[in-house]
């Protein structure tokens, strides 16, 4: 997955997880003696080819029940350890490890869609103007290229200075270390030049991160979590499911709606891989459907007559 896929880290280690996950849960059910032990202690370094050619259809079911009933996955989580076995089983397959595979007729359940939770304009707004303290320039500029930009929160933490240029330009690297440009707004390069008068120099660890710590070091994905946290809850817009992640949806729905952006343009700005990943965001706002309902040519009120 990583050399020939080119996957990111993270899906790899995402679909370490799910496999270890797969096979922790069949040895506990086989061997009685595993039963009070804990589950992330089972050791599975002694899964052979034996082991994987006695896996049938209804231990994968079993297991999917499991997943669904004891552990409260969603359906998306469900289908991604499908795909996930599906793709080891694949492989199992082409190396000639086994025969055949118990997923082969096996339905990827159905994902309901859902409208991406994003902040109103509004919102944005009012999140943007509550920023103070110690570190406002550079908590400001990391929410102010949330919004405009629509960065992943990988993408924001691994910015390194060389990556602004002074054309208003901006190097990202997203997934699979796949690199695009982002064009900077007014907003975000009167952020960054706020932000890099003050940004510490003495003592800094990593002297290439365009973030800093109070650390002195390159910003963490938990810290930027927790500033974005943080102005949430002061800003009002708490406990409302919105996170680092929904702030990358407000930026791509707002570019949507006010920004005249098409979904082809949307997608290269976002760096996504798959056209439908960007369809997402072209849902329309209840104020969009009003306006068109109320543009309507036939939305007119028929002449009163006179009766007498």
């Amino acid at each position: 997955m990583t050399v020939i896929q080119n996957k990111s880290e993270l899906t790899v280690n995402e679909y370490a997880s799910d496999l270890r996950l797969f096979f922790r849960y069949l040895k506990k059910q086989k061997d009685s003696a595993l039963k009070t032990v804990d589950f992330n202690e089972i050791n599975i370094t002694d899964i052979d080819v034996n082991f994987l050619n006695k896996i049938n259809y209804n231990d994968i079911l079993l297991f999917l029940n499991y997943c669904k009933v004891e552990r409260k996955v969603s359906s998306r989580t469900l289908a991604r350890k499908i795909t996930v076995l599906k793709c080891f089983y694949k492989y199992l397959m082409h190396n000639k490890i086994v025969d055949s595979s118990p997923l082969s007729d096996l339905d990827t359940p159905k994902i309901n869609k859902t409208l991406p939770k994003h902040l109103t304009l509004e919102q944005s707004r009012m999140l943007l103007n509550c920023i103070d303290g110690d570190h406002k320039e550079r908590d400001f500029c990391i929410l102010t290229l949330f919004l405009n930009c629509g960065l992943r929160l990988s993408e924001l933490v691994g910015l390194n200075l060389n990556d602004i240029f002074d054309d208003g330009k901006m190097n990202v690297t997203g997934k699979g270390n796949k690199q695009r440009i982002v064009y900077l707004n007014n907003a975000c390069v009167q952020a960054l030049k706020s932000y890099l008068k003050v940004r510490p120099h003495e003592g800094v660890k990593d002297r290439d991160a365009l973030f800093i710590s109070r650390n002195k070091q390159r910003i963490s994905k938990r810290t930027v979590q927790h500033i974005v946290y943080q102005y949430l809850d002061k800003s009002g817009l708490s406990n409302q499911g919105f996170s680092a992640h929904k702030l990358r949806h407000t930026a791509a729905t707002l570019m949507y709606q006010y920004g005249e952006v098409d979904v082809l343009l949307l997608k290269e700005i976002l760096g996504h891989e798959n056209l439908s990943t960007t369809q997402i965001y072209t849902h329309v706002s209840n104020e969009q459907i009003k306006n068109a309902l109320s543009n309507n040519p036939l939305n007119i009120l028929p002449e009163e007559t006179d009766d007498d």
